[in-house]
């Protein structure tokens, strides 16, 4: 029951993620970033989908890079600006995007730790 639930967070952090970066690609950021949310929004998708499907450790790896890709990204971007982009985290994308990403990272390592515990 753990492990699902698990499962189920993981996934509404991956799709929460997806769901933030796609409204940010359609408010037209411009240069390399633009393209950028919505790979970001599609890889969300997927790796949601493979999460809540799959019930191997390779989903939680997934999920638990692209929490930590996503989130170094934006501490770059909110630090001292990436490829051209410089945030202030005043919006609320910024808020959920950085939630939904910390999620991302903390329940894909729980997940590993449970799948390599139940493995033994």
């Amino acid at each position: 029951m753990l492990g699902w639930t698990l499962r189920m967070v993981v996934g509404v952090a991956l799709l929460g993620s997806a769901w933030v970066h796609f409204a940010l690609w359609t408010d037209g950021y411009p240069g390399v970033i633009g393209p950028l949310f919505l790979l970001d929004a599609a890889g969300g998708l997927v790796l949601a989908v493979a999460v809540l499907a799959w019930r191997h450790w390779l989903p939680a790896l997934g999920a638990f890079g692209f929490g930590v890709l996503t989130l170094g990204a934006y501490v770059l971007a909110a630090t001292v600006g990436f490829l051209g982009l410089h945030d202030q985290f005043t919006t609320q994308a910024e808020y959920w995007g950085v939630v939904t990403e910390a999620v991302c990272v903390a329940g894909g390592a729980a997940l590993m730790a449970l799948r390599a515990r139940e493995a033994r």
